[in-house]
Order: C-alpha cells, then structure tokens, then sequence
C-alpha cells in the first residue's frame, strides 16, 4: 500500500466519513456546478472543469459543499481549514447539546410505604437533573394473577411527583411488568 492510500484510509477512519462526503477537485464528478468564491462571493454556474482552473489559479481546492442541489454547490477553499471549521463547528454543537438519560426506579407489588418514598425521591432527583425516569413495577410468581389490582402504585407513585413531573407515558404492561415514563414538568 502506498504512503497516499494509507493516509486516506486513515482520514476516513479518523473522520467516520465515506468517500462520497470527501469530493473535492478531480473527485467532482457534475458537468455544472454553481461556484461560489473563496470571500463567499456568487461566481456562477459554470462547468466543473471551469471551476477547478480557478481553484487552481487561485491556490486553493474546489470543495463539492452540496452535492443535492441542482446544480450542484462548490466552493473555492483552502480543503484542510475547511474541514478544521467543520470539526470545530461540530464540537461546539456536541457541547450545546444536553444529553438527557433515562434512569430506571424498579418497584414490587408489595413495595413497603417508606421504601417506596425512598425510591420517590431518587426519582425527584433524577427529575430534577432533566433526566427521564423509567418506572417499573415487577411482577414474579403469583403476584402476576393481581396486575391489574397494583396499578395503583405507580399512578400514587406519578401523583406524589406531580409537582416536578408529567407522565409521558402511562402505565402499560409488558410481559412480568408494568412500566411508566416520567419527565421534568418544564
């Protein structure tokens, strides 16, 4: 394998990216493309091969931004400050980004008063953090003959966190359980 070869595998390791995503200069493919200039400027819809010799003479690449439109969309840009931008511009979306998880609270049919206040309030601080909380109410042995009877205690365990939380999703059974999803009330 050649030193090129290499680096290109790298990059699109490196990257996540597929070849199809990485069309600059030859690799652009379109009879007519629109151009747009290095200082953001409309150069026109010319033919690519048109747009490469003023990439050229300008010293920098002809980056295909959009290859969907019609025509297609290229840009005249130095290729390894364009592809920084868009690495930094996509690290700063991830840091805006809230990931919001879901937490599990499991409960048992026979579940005691204060266990089940206990388990109320880790979910009130999960809330409160903005994560999602699933609740699960386990059915094992014969306690599966009285499921419709316990539904009482996640419809008690949703109205004790009301003032925090909404239910986004009721109780519903799920072959030995009952589960409901909780979130922050906004």
């Amino acid at each position: 394998m050649d030193s090129y070869a290499i680096h290109l595998f790298y990059f699109i390791i490196m990257e996540g990216k597929t070849i199809s995503e990485l069309l600059i200069n030859e690799g652009i493919r379109d009879k007519e493309v629109r151009v747009i200039g290095e200082a953001g400027q409309q150069l026109g819809i010319m033919s690519s091969k048109e747009a490469l010799v003023l990439a050229e003479e300008a010293g920098l690449d002809l980056v295909l931004i959009a290859p969907t439109a019609q025509p297609p969309v290229c840009r005249i840009v130095d290729y390894g400050k364009f592809k920084y931008e868009q690495l930094r511009k996509e690290k700063e979306a991830k840091k805006k980004q809230k990931v919001t998880e879901v937490k599990e609270i499991r409960l048992s049919p026979n579940i005691d008063t204060n266990d089940l206040n206990t388990k109320m309030n880790a979910a009130r601080k999960f809330l409160t953090k903005g994560d999602r909380v699933k609740v699960t109410l386990r059915f094992r042995g014969r306690e599966m003959a009285h499921m419709n009877t316990s539904k009482h205690i996640l419809d008690d365990f949703a109205e004790n966190l009301s003032d925090v939380a909404i239910m986004e999703k009721a109780p519903k059974v799920e072959g030995r359980s009952m589960t409901m999803f909780l979130t922050e009330k906004r």
